[in-house]
């Protein structure tokens, strides 16, 4: 079967579950009831439309709105590929051009930069946001201007340094700090993009891009920014396209299923991560791509598959992801700590669903015990996690001393993922009434009124 010109309509209307015959029975009756008799298109007709066909109008606004109802999300005809070539700046699509993209880029950080304009942006969900994704990791490197205005050797090597930097401080203090310098370091890449890149610096600067725009991602999720979030990861799977990384792109879009298990939509996880599978050839983006795929089936309550998903990783971890050197700095920091968090979570997920597989707090151990230096953030969860388990498997004096060390941590980060870590760790507490528990509860609301960003997310 050949791939079709028109992914995004293809996978709405597969979503939808009906078969072609009732989107088109659908369409006839809405167009008749707005009075547009003559749109009366069959089966044949709709299947052109996704091999690449343009209806013309109003055709594109009543298969949007047919669409809307069936998939219960309101739709337009460019998200169906029926307009244009590119998207709003509120929309996860990027343009197909490269100046165009960095356009894109450039008015959704004016947007983000300006003060009270947090719900300018909304988040993709559903099959919206993984037609998105197909669409950015499938794309192609694109005609881009040589002009050596935007950027010569020393401003790439600056862009590759800074974003360094920022991201060591992101994981060592939290996203809250930086956020705002990052994002405005990106608004100026996307500016000198548009200026022009010379040829033979096209890999570095794309790839320093891409690592930015992840980070910008990134710290925009533990910020509570979570539509910002989405588009500047999606900036950073184009950017890491134009670079010819298409294993970077896979790696940002399981940053993007993560924030879908956070926001709780697992089943969007789920079809991110089978977008990207499909793509991954490095040895450690297969076994980030497992581990997480592990820790969304648990979400879901899926015991067998979660473990199928986690062993897969643990076989990938055992082989070896490569010689010193070979794995890319990107993804470097998924290892076997990183994995044995996974496995906590999951485990602790699967506990809450009747559906225990080991206790959670030997993999939280097991991640601590890993634990290289620079990742204070995610240390801090592996040890609010920790205190959290031994509540809920019933040993409360351990859990507090846990606790205690790990609220002293906490303190000195600023990250809305720590805020929900410590909302499961007031969650496991909360069913004992003891001194020690009291204690716990104390101090959960004395770091709340030292760092506001904690509150629940």
């Amino acid at each position: 079967m050949t791939k079709p010109d028109n992914p995004q309509l293809a996978l709405l209307i597969a979503a939808t579950g009906l078969p072609h015959a009732e989107i088109a029975r659908r369409l006839v009756a809405r167009a008749q009831a707005e009075g547009h008799r003559q749109v009366a298109p069959g089966v044949t007709r709709i299947r052109r439309w996704i091999e690449g066909e343009r209806p013309r109008p109003p055709v594109p606004d009543l298969l949007a709105a047919v669409l809307s109802e069936a998939l219960g999300q309101a739709l337009t005809p460019g998200d169906l590929g029926l307009h244009g070539t590119g998207a709003e700046l509120d929309s996860i699509q990027l343009p197909m051009l490269t100046e165009a993209a960095a356009q894109s880029l450039a008015g959704w950080t004016q947007l983000d930069l300006v003060k009270n304009r947090r719900d300018t942006v909304k988040l993709a969900l559903g099959a919206p946001l993984i037609v998105a994704a197909e669409r950015m990791l499938s794309g192609e490197p694109r005609a881009l201007g040589q002009g050596r205005k935007g950027f010569d050797e020393e401003t790439a090597t600056a862009l590759e340094e800074v974003t360094a930097f920022f991201a060591a401080a992101d994981a060592a203090k939290g996203g809250g700090l930086y956020r705002p310098a990052i994002i405005a370091q990106l608004a100026e890449v996307a500016r000198r993009i548009q200026d022009g890149v010379p040829a033979s610096l096209r890999t570095r600067v794309f790839s320093a891009t891409a690592d930015l725009a992840a980070l910008a991602g990134w710290v925009s999720h533990d910020s509570g920014r979570y539509p910002q979030a989405q588009r500047y990861w999606s900036y950073g799977i184009y950017a890491a396209g134009e670079a010819g990384q298409p294993d970077r792109g896979v790696e940002i879009i399981t940053r993007m299923s993560h924030q879908m298990i956070y926001l709780g939509h697992p089943r969007d996880a789920l079809g991110l991560l089978q977008v990207a599978a499909p793509k991954a050839r490095l040895s450690a983006v297969k076994a980030l791509v497992a581990s997480q795929s592990g820790r969304v089936h648990a979400a879901l309550g899926d015991e067998h598959l979660a473990t199928r998903h986690l062993d897969q990783a643990d076989g990938i971890l055992a082989e070896g992801l490569g010689e010193a050197g070979e794995v890319p700095s990107w993804v470097a920091y998924f290892d076997a700590a990183e994995h044995a968090g996974a496995k906590a979570v999951s485990a602790r997920d699967l506990a809450e669903r009747g559906r225990p597989t080991g206790p959670a707090s030997t993999h939280f151990e097991t991640a601590l015990a890993l634990r290289g230096p620079g990742f204070e953030r995610v240390r801090a969860m592996d040890a609010i996690g920790y205190a959290a388990a031994l509540f809920d498997e019933g040993d409360p004096d351990r859990g507090a001393q846990a606790a205690h060390q790990a609220l002293d941590d906490a303190a000195r980060l600023d990250s809305a993922l720590i805020a929900a870590r410590i909302n499961v760790l007031r969650q496991a507490v909360r069913p004992y009434r003891t001194t020690t528990a009291d204690d716990i509860r104390t101090r959960v609301r004395d770091l709340t009124a030292i760092r506001p960003s904690t509150v629940a997310a």
